[in-house]
């Protein structure tokens, strides 16, 4: 694997979707789960970043803030409300939408060339990921709502690569991942006043309850953000976004481990055609 790191972060995030959904089970809401995970993670990086506070610039600032609402609050939000309205492979499937959406806005904003082996390693892993999620059967249960806030999901991600390429080369990444933290549990907060509040955990699943939230918050928040924009500088947003294709086999093996669910020939299949398009991608 030539990016191995870049490969953890997604692995650990494939996980998420799972996690996500047993909290959802326990009563928490999206937006809460969300602020949670945030506030655990700012708590954790201020202990080794917390001493330069602003940005250099108002404008800079600015950028750290919307940073904060595209790779924070908006994307998590959409991609947990989602979760609560339709299938999670569903959910899994549209997010890979976030390449192709980083190439086209990338193309768009700063003039990037896209490559033609780009495009055709992001169409076949589109491939791979189309039959692990299928997986052998057209009845994808669709629900608009659902699907298109997952869309929603994918471009905001596919907006804040973008906007971390513009900021990398500026400031540290601890510095920029404490601002994502920061504004996307500020930018929350308002949002969290329009839905209803989160159940009180029961005491049977208050241990299943904490430890999924230290995962998100731990794990998949304070390590992942510091690991993805260092592996942003070395690969171009684009590139590195392919590796998203990575999540929805991971969610699915996930699956097979914790809740028996069975591997079949398609997603073995759909797995060699996601490895091959990241690294024909990737190359």
């Amino acid at each position: 694997m030539k990016h191995p790191l870049t490969f953890l972060t997604v692995t650990i995030w494939g996980l998420t979707f799972v996690s996500t959904k047993v909290l959802i089970t326990h009563g928490l809401t999206p937006t809460w789960i969300f602020i949670t995970r945030f506030a655990i993670a700012y708590v954790c990086i201020l202990t080794l970043s917390h001493k330069k506070l602003w940005s250099d610039s108002l404008k800079d600032e600015l950028y750290m803030a919307a940073m904060g609402l595209t790779g924070g609050s908006m994307y998590f939000i959409a991609e947990n409300t989602a979760l609560e309205l339709t299938y999670a492979s569903n959910v899994s499937l549209i997010i890979c939408a976030a390449p192709v959406l980083a190439m086209i806005l990338g193309a768009v904003i700063y003039k990037d060339r896209i490559r033609l082996k780009a495009v055709l390693g992001s169409l076949i892993a589109l491939c791979g990921v189309t039959a692990v999620i299928l997986n052998g059967s057209m009845n994808l249960g669709l629900n608009p709502a659902g699907d298109l806030l997952t869309l929603l999901a994918a471009l905001m991600w596919a907006a804040y690569s973008l906007l971390l390429k513009r900021m990398n080369s500026r400031y540290p990444n601890l510095f920029i991942t404490r601002k994502v933290f920061f504004y996307g549990c500020l930018s929350a907060l308002p949002m969290s006043a329009f839905g209803p509040a989160p159940q009180i955990p029961s005491a049977d699943s208050l241990m299943s309850v904490a430890m999924n939230l230290l995962f998100l918050g731990v794990l998949a928040s304070f390590l992942c953000y510091i690991l993805w924009t260092s592996e942003v500088k070395v690969l171009e947003p684009e590139k590195a976004s392919n590796y998203i294709y990575f999540n929805p086999l991971v969610t699915i093996i996930a699956s097979s481990v914790i809740l028996g669910e069975p591997i079949t020939l398609w997603m073995l299949a759909g797995g060699l055609a996601i490895v091959g398009g990241v690294y024909l991608t990737a190359r």
